[in-house]
């Protein structure tokens, strides 16, 4: 790749010139508006810091892909990204898979390898924390609690959770559609169950009559599903008060963006959940946004770690809502990058939307490595680089990049040798952490978890407002001899009463809830 000789200039700050090879790489980084500073360019083993590489910031709406093995250095630029754009005043959302992110709230530690790579890369390296909010999903863990009503999450991201199938998955959204109509809410999995085994009771099965049925098969399987749900723990995450996600578009007080991280370490064993619960926050971000075109800087950059679970065994219907989501949520002015070990993790027809990437080295130990390494060059622009020989061969903290230009045109592909972030590379204090929690305006708001009346309370206050019928149905059942008992659930929904408790609510909303791609419920801000 070599084309020309590139002495270190006397005081040691770079290479006396660029080779001529680089230098158009280099122009293509060269921008005029307000930018962030990735690294400096790397060719044939040598770091210019005279040729920085550099991502417009108007361009971050645009999305992206951080790809990388393990160990290569894809948090610290997660860190590193996310800090520059704290600083130019865009709210970042980071969910922080090894719970190594908490230390972007305080000053790094300075040293020999930092300020070794601050000399190569020509930074100007300062300690500095960033304002942070810390989440925790359904409280489990450090951070303030995030949760969301199961009326909200909807049934296409319930029913990749539970594992349904697709008929099963149609099923939930009948049951859904239901609850919806009648304006019956569904706040917890409790109250879900509760429709369930009213939809499947012979009082309640003549509901569904003129919009398809339920068959009791189904929803056994479905109330299994629930079940075993929430006997690993689940039932937390659903509930109230459920997370505003407008709350992941705050300033701090000095104007710099807010970051928030989600700390996921607590379930790390749960990948359904947490991948589908980040494409919870996401839609219903989408719904709510307004339209904003192309902007001076983004409204929000959120990154999607570990973004080969939400993937995995997903349904097309699915896959097509995501790749219509990703298109879309861009005019609201939401940056959205994935975070994963290769393009191949990401459907075609979202990595097609990613426009800004920085891939750090691949492993090619096995044929598969090997096969992933070749399309990983493939969805690269052309290079003067050997990128099959690069990426294999980059060091932890260095990255194969383009991005969109500030007219929207691929950059050249750019070897990097990155920055440093300036905040603390490593997790803090998990005492410092709950205090800075308890600290936080957010938590008096979400910090307790709220269990109002909604359908299974409400199912109960039937049965009780019902006491005469309960002699007549005891009668019944011993002149039956039924040889199973019904649960307390059967028995309230397979009263009159409860019908005339749906109707009476359907009257007081008066509307049916308004759905997404995901059949999340839109809510009103």
């Amino acid at each position: 790749m070599s084309d020309s000789a590139s002495t270190p200039a006397p005081d040691g700050s770079g290479p006396a010139q660029l080779p001529e090879k680089a230098r158009p790489i280099a122009a293509g980084y060269a921008f005029t508006g307000p930018a962030l500073d990735l690294g400096a360019l790397l060719w044939d083993g040598v770091c210019h810091p005279e040729a920085q590489v550099r991502v417009p910031l108007p361009m971050l709406n645009r999305h992206g892909l951080v790809a990388g093995a393990t160990g290569t250095g894809k948090t610290k630029t997660l860190q590193l990204v996310a800090e520059q754009l704290s600083a130019q005043g865009v709210p970042v959302f980071l969910a922080d898979v090894k719970g190594d992110l908490s230390g972007i709230a305080r000053p790094g530690q300075g040293g020999d390898r930092v300020s070794t790579r601050a000399a190569e890369t020509g930074q100007s390296w300062s300690a500095e924390g960033f304002p942070v909010e810390f989440l925790a999903l359904g409280g489990i863990g450090h951070g303030i609690p995030v949760r969301a009503t199961v009326t909200s999450f909807g049934p296409v991201l319930l029913s990749k959770v539970l594992g349904l199938n697709r008929t099963q998955e149609q099923s939930l959204g009948l049951i859904f559609h239901y609850a919806d109509t009648k304006g019956l809410e569904l706040i917890d999995l409790k109250d879900l169950r509760a429709v369930v085994a009213f939809l499947t009771s012979d009082e309640g099965k003549p509901e569904l009559k003129g919009i398809g049925g339920l068959s009791t098969a189904t929803a056994g399987v479905i109330l299994r599903s629930l079940t075993a749900f929430e006997a690993q723990g689940m039932a937390d995450f659903f509930g109230e008060p459920e997370f505003d996600t407008a709350d992941l578009l705050r300033l701090a007080p000095d104007g710099r963006g807010l970051v928030s991280v989600l700390e996921l370490p607590a379930v790390q064993d749960k990948p359904q959940l947490f991948s589908t619960f980040l494409m919870w926050l996401l839609a219903d971000l989408f719904h709510d946004l307004p339209e904003v075109g192309d902007a001076d800087k983004p409204k929000l950059v959120f990154f999607f770690d570990e973004a080969h679970l939400l993937f995995h065994d997903a349904s097309d219907a699915f896959l097509d809502a995501i790749t219509q989501t990703v298109r879309l949520i861009r005019s609201k002015g939401v940056g959205v990058f994935f975070v994963t070990q290769t393009p191949k993790d990401v459907p075609s027809d979202v990595l097609g939307q990613l426009g800004n990437r920085v891939q750090h080295a691949l492993r090619a130990f096995t044929p598969d490595d090997q096969k992933a390494l070749k399309a990983t060059v493939k969805t690269f622009p052309d290079s003067p680089y050997d990128l099959e020989e690069l990426l294999t061969g980059l060091g932890t903290g260095e990255a194969v990049i383009t991005v969109l230009s500030e007219n929207g045109a691929p950059t050249p592909v750019a070897a990097t040798r990155l920055r440093a972030p300036e905040s603390l590379m490593g997790p803090v204090d998990p005492a410092e952490l709950d205090a800075a929690v308890r600290q936080s305006p957010l938590y008096g708001r979400y910090a307790q978890a709220v269990d109002r009346e909604s359908a299974y309370e409400k199912l109960t206050a039937a049965q009780a407002q019902a006491p005469a019928e309960a002699p007549k149905a005891s009668r019944a059942k011993r002149e039956k001899a039924p040889a199973e008992e019904p649960s307390l659930v059967e028995q309230v929904v397979s009263s009159g009463m409860f019908k005339s408790l749906a109707r009476s609510i359907g009257t007081q909303l008066g509307r049916e809830i308004t759905r997404s791609l995901f059949g999340t419920a839109r809510r009103g801000r």
